[in-house]
């Protein structure tokens, strides 16, 4: 069966079989594969500023007015596909290419997927009962043939890629673990494989693009905020002197960091997330009242809520970077914040999606100014349809060249 790639997922798994893939994913996000993974997109950061360039008005005075989202979820879709799959895909050149079209097509939600999507999330066995699919024949097909195909080709010619498909493929046994010369032999299908790099996909494709579009609009209705963000930029480009930018370098930007921290804040990628009880567990709430919580009971966590909520974070919908200051960030209450959840289920891809969108930050800050354009929405309100964080008429910036 091949169509339920989303059920066969790390975020799906339950139990010891979650503890299995968790364990075996988590080394893809490490330190020392975040460095590898930086080099690629530093690339794909370059390729994503030379379109932007070659558009001449954005050297005018009066600049470039751009909706930000197609071109900044291509550069999250070609790193996506390196990454995860092997694949060397240019979204700028080949602007219709499948990868990139696949991408859109299973992240871009009807009512319909926004209901079945709810439903797979709480009622699992009662829609594999009922054969209701979340995604259509054609992309779970298309998904299963990339990563299958992918699989044989490198192990009749004995590739080896530091890639989310060569991991999977060294802990099913097909490679020896290139790290520790070990061979692993876990009884995983076809299925359960594949609906990894899927996860990977489908999560990373819009979630890192809508951070990344949010930073952006933030900045250019924070000028402050851009300025201040532009010295750091600046700072680093003379420490640098012509140097490429590294992985360190970047990490060690603490008011790049601060900014993005904030964004996350007043625009979690997700509004909620939920938990299911393996105990019963009893509460004291104090004043004599207790909350008693059985076995398989679900909780759910308002992100949002928590991220607007006065009583944590004053004037909650001002966009502050300041609250993610060394001094701050201390005084923070532990539970406040949680943009990628919290405890072991937390996101696995957080650092890669943080990377990202400071990597693609860095960069068109340090070549253009933002500000507004005509269609800009100010404040920003987005679309109440559907789960992903997109204004009603888009993410309308204008950028003017620095040089």
């Amino acid at each position: 069966d091949n169509k339920n790639l989303f059920a066969a997922s790390l975020f799906m798994m339950k139990d010891n079989k979650w503890k299995d893939m968790r364990s075996t994913l988590s080394p893809a996000f490490t330190g020392s594969k975040m460095r590898s993974m930086f080099q690629l997109m530093n690339e794909v950061a370059q390729h994503t500023l030379a379109h932007v360039k070659k558009q001449p008005s954005v050297f005018t005075p009066q600049g470039l007015e751009l909706e930000v989202k197609d071109f900044i979820t291509r550069f999250t879709n070609d790193i996506i596909a390196s990454t995860a799959f092997g694949l060397q895909v240019d979204s700028y050149a080949d602007m219709d290419n499948e990868f990139y079209q696949m991408g859109k097509k299973v992240t871009t939600f009807t009512f319909a997927q926004n209901l079945k999507f709810m439903l797979f999330a709480n009622f699992k066995k009662l829609m594999k009962l009922l054969d209701i699919q979340l995604f259509d024949k054609e992309s779970t097909d298309y998904f299963m043939r990339l990563v299958l195909d992918a699989m044989k080709y490198r192990q009749e010619h004995n590739i080896i890629r530091p890639d989310m498909i060569n991991m999977l493929m060294e802990s099913r046994g097909m490679f020896k673990n290139h790290d520790n010369g070990k061979t692993s032999n876990r009884e995983w299908s076809d299925v359960d494989i594949v609906g990894q790099c899927f996860l990977f996909f489908f999560a990373g494709f819009e979630t890192s693009a809508a951070l990344t579009c949010l930073t952006c609009h933030e900045l250019m209705e924070n000028p402050d905020v851009q300025e201040k963000l532009l010295q750091e930029i600046q700072d680093v480009e003379e420490q640098l002197e012509g140097k490429t930018l590294g992985y360190e370098t970047i990490m060690g930007m603490q008011y790049l960091d601060m900014v993005v921290q904030e964004c996350l804040r007043k625009w979690p990628g997700a509004i909620a997330a939920d938990r299911v009880c393996s105990k019963d567990i009893s509460y004291d709430l104090g004043d004599g009242q207790k909350l008693e919580l059985k076995k398989g009971d679900i909780i759910w966590m308002p992100i949002v809520g928590f991220h607007r909520d006065a009583k944590y974070f004053e004037n909650p919908m001002k966009f502050d970077p300041e609250r993610f200051n060394p001094d701050n960030k201390e005084k923070l209450h532990p539970c406040a914040f949680m943009p990628f959840g919290v405890g072991p289920r937390n996101c696995i891809g957080s650092r890669f999606a943080l990377l990202e969108t400071k990597v693609m930050v860095y960069y068109l800050l340090r070549e253009f100014k933002l500000v507004p354009a005509q269609k800009s929405c100010i404040p920003l309100k987005l679309n109440p349809a559907g789960f992903q964080l997109v204004p009603k008429n888009g993410f309308w910036i204008k950028f003017i060249s620095r040089a």
